[in-house]
């Protein structure tokens, strides 16, 4: 593949810029920041948990920490090894939520002691779907998540209007049977994972269960915003986010949304270059990103595109603003 000699289009680097308002935060309330946000592609992963123990790893177990939150979700094995972290490094846990809190990231604010939400925030179902090797695949020969609301809804309505009793012949013909196996044990994770987090602080059993359960199972889909009075009805220690802080966060997103812009750079119409930070964690006078650095080539007969030239890596700047550059931080 020839590639045409282009300037390739780079996300600013906004550390000087969150690092005078994360420090504003902490003057104003007293309490330690910890700020989590992915962009649109980026998800709650596994590395997470390295990137979050490089941070505080040296803070002072007997302070209440700040953890803001903005994700639409992810992996929830993840969220449950970092809450797992911060209950180890902190005395109170409070969630504060300017915008989107969803799926995973959600999870995480189950951990918890306080959830503190501003008027635009909403947590949302936590319904499990997963992309399985054996999954449906969709027009560009990529496979596709499947949820176990969508399962359980499809057999009902089966039930309902259908005269043959057995559905899963003919869905068999679109999603393996493995498939089918793989949710359902999905859906038992998420379940158990929710109610492990709220263990963390809540020491009624019955009732981390219980709302588990509700997050999981009453909802019409996975992605219905659950805002601030729902949240509570729930039995979630949901509290109102002060409105000066509700602002700052919102001035802290604009700063991290602008460095998670989509960063795409066209060669052809067949190849371009994606230079995306989608992962951002950080806290007074440190921040670690994940920033993908790869091509990617469309390949006609398989009707997908394949990855090239992956130089993806994890960065960490340290140290006052002005004066700390960027270096690759090693996780794996």
């Amino acid at each position: 593949m020839k590639k045409i000699k282009t300037t390739i289009i780079k996300p600013p680097v906004l550390y000087s810029e969150t690092q005078k308002i994360i420090k504003e935060i902490e003057k104003k309330s007293g309490i330690k920041l910890l700020c989590y946000w992915n962009s649109i592609n980026g998800s709650v992963c596994q590395n997470d948990v390295i990137a979050f123990y490089e941070i505080i790893k040296d803070w002072n177990t007997k302070k209440d920490i700040y953890l803001f939150i903005k994700s639409d979700g992810g992996d929830g094995k993840a969220s449950l090894r970092i809450i797992n972290l911060l209950r180890q490094h902190s005395r109170k846990l409070i969630a504060i939520i300017q915008g989107e809190c969803a799926s995973a990231a959600t999870m995480l604010a189950l951990g918890a002691d306080e959830i503190h939400m501003g008027p635009v925030a909403f947590l949302t179902a936590i319904d499990t779907s997963l992309t399985h090797d054996l999954s449906p695949i969709d027009k560009t020969n990529s496979s596709v998540s499947v949820s176990q609301d969508e399962l359980t809804r499809v057999i009902r309505m089966w039930d309902k209007f259908k005269t043959n009793n057995n559905p899963y012949p003919d869905l068999y013909e679109h999603i393996h049977p493995l498939v089918f196996g793989a949710v359902d044990r999905a859906s038992s994770l998420s379940i158990k994972l929710c109610t492990d987090i709220l263990s963390f602080h809540m020491k009624n059993k019955k009732k981390a269960a219980e709302i588990s359960k509700k997050l999981n199972s009453d909802f019409p889909s996975h992605s219905y915003p659950i805002m601030f009075n729902e949240a509570k009805n729930l039995g979630l220690n949901i509290k109102e986010l002060d409105k000066e802080l509700n602002n700052l966060l919102f001035d802290l997103n604009n700063l991290y949304s602008e460095m998670g812009r989509r960063a795409y750079t066209d060669y052809d119409e067949n190849n371009y270059h994606d230079n995306e930070t989608r992962n951002i964690i950080e806290a007074n006078n440190i921040q670690i990103y994940y920033q993908v650095d790869k091509d990617w080539h469309y390949r006609n007969e398989e009707r997908r595109y394949i990855p090239m030239n992956d130089n993806s890596a994890w960065y960490k700047i340290s140290g006052s603003p002005g004066k700390a550059e960027p270096k690759v931080f090693q996780i794996r």
